[in-house]
């Protein structure tokens, strides 16, 4: 097997495609910490050839005072003097990075884009959402441009790995074709070391220069440095409540969240704090019930009723006492810890499986009656097709709750994850895909009806 080299990353696509454009604007990068912001820039700047000009506010935060709203052209002559780089805009990337430690540089960005929109300029930060919560500016909307990005995805591992031909495999997958068992099960084993490593790249990258030991290492001191950070809400939330919450997340996936599942002791609306301040620093994420009758699904929400997804498998793993040797053991990864790694790996694909510029949305579906409770684990939208989603080990009759659904909407498509190879079963009103893990980057090509896969 031969290793790459880097990691590489489809958000380079759409930075590649946001440089070529005539009007763009000034790009902030939002995400999490570690999940390869800074990494992806300085990549993006190596293969376009740009001189990289990076200022990173953490470690300098006394570089905000080079920036004035005042003069633009000063501002860059000072960024000139003090880098000894010449901004050109063919040749020069000006990279803010950590730019939620220099809150006042964030307004000007407007400036640039008014002034010099010439120049190539991106951003970059990892508890973004809570400086701008607390900062008394107004953001240069529409003057600013997002992306958000998230782990690498299953595939992108792959490809970490050398597995391009298995990667190139799966792309071209079509559901009319049986899978080879020695395959299927290859891509199972990737599966479950991805659950493993999680997406977070600097993990990855040790796991694949190093051993499963020293990847173990490097994901328990990234969650040291998310719960040092809860130093920076002090302020406003209790160091201790925080990491209460934060250490409980991952026992609480898949359920629709009851806060005293959490501390029966502490009030509810303080333990909701909490999680509004972990959900602005994307280390976990809400993932709201919609009544899911038509899209936008975000539209029939009810914000009293959510399940809790958190960042990566991988960091779910560690936190959960799981190493790779529980993953090689089990023959279903559905069965590891209750399901509740397979419903994170499912979760955190579909959360940002939208265009990077929009922010990471997932919703689930669920009635309480009584003797008549229903649930289903994801409801995603393409177009204007609503689609329930399971996350299963067994056949179709255990499917009861997507079977309903697709009764009471009148929907014709439902998808499965699963261990097994790839299934399609057709009733008189719906039909029912089942796939593999391994095809969750590819369930739209599959199973969109416009494709014409089945």
């Amino acid at each position: 097997m031969v290793l790459c080299c880097y990691m590489n990353r489809n958000a380079l696509e759409y930075i590649v495609s946001w440089y070529d454009r005539k009007n763009r604007k000034p790009l902030i990068i939002r995400g999490a910490r570690q999940v390869g912001k800074s990494y992806l820039v300085r990549e993006f700047a190596k293969r376009a050839s740009l001189t990289l000009v990076e200022i990173n506010f953490e470690k300098d935060p006394e570089a905000a005072k080079l920036f004035n709203k005042q003069s633009i052209p000063k501002t860059c002559e000072f960024l000139e003097i003090q880098y000894k780089t010449r901004l050109q805009p063919k040749t020069t990337l000006l990279f803010l990075d950590e730019i939620q430690a220099a809150p006042s540089v964030i307004p000007i960005l407007r400036y640039f884009y008014e002034e010099r929109p010439d120049l190539c300029i991106i951003a970059a930060g990892s508890l973004l959402e809570f400086v701008l919560t607390e900062q008394a500016f107004s953001m240069p909307v529409g003057r600013v441009e997002y992306l958000n990005l998230g782990p690498m995805t299953f595939e992108e591992f792959l490809e970490a790995r050398g597995e391009t031909q298995l990667k190139g495999y799966i792309h071209k997958l079509d559901l009319k074709e049986s899978i080879p068992l020695p395959l299927h099960q290859k891509l199972m084993e990737q599966v479950r070391t991805y659950c493993v490593t999680g997406g977070l790249p600097e993990a990855i990258k040790v796991f694949l220069k190093s051993t499963w030991d020293e990847c173990e290492i490097i994901k328990k001191n990234i969650l040291s440095t998310y719960q040092d950070d809860f130093s920076k809400y002090r302020n406003r939330i209790p160091d201790v409540r925080l990491r209460k919450v934060f250490q409980k997340i991952p026992q609480l996936i898949g359920e629709k969240l009851k806060y005293v599942n959490i501390d029966s002791e502490e009030r509810a609306k303080d333990l909701g704090q909490a999680l509004d301040l972990l959900c602005m620093a994307r280390v976990i994420h809400r993932v709201y019930h919609s009544s899911a009758n038509g899209v936008p699904l975000g539209a029939e929400i009810n914000q009293k009723f959510f399940k809790l997804l958190f960042l990566d498998v991988g960091l779910v793993s560690s936190m959960s006492g799981l190493n790779l040797l529980d993953f090689e053991k089990a023959e279903n990864i559905i069965l590891v810890n209750q399901g509740k790694l397979a419903e994170q790996f499912v979760g955190q694909h579909l959360l940002y499986d939208l265009p990077p510029y929009q922010t990471p949305e997932l919703y689930y579906w669920a009635r309480e009656k009584k003797n008549a409770a229903a649930e289903v684990d994801y409801v995603v939208s393409a177009g204007s097709q609503v689609i329930p989603m399971e996350v299963k080990s067994g056949k179709s009759g255990s499917l009861r709750s997507l079977h309903l659904f697709l009764k009471e909407k009148k929907l014709s498509l439902g998808v499965r994850f699963n261990s097994e190879s790839p299934n399609v079963l057709k009733a008189d009103n719906f039909t029912l895909i089942s796939l593999p893990f391994y095809l969750i980057g590819q369930w739209k090509r599959l199973c969109l009806p416009e494709k014409q896969q089945y």
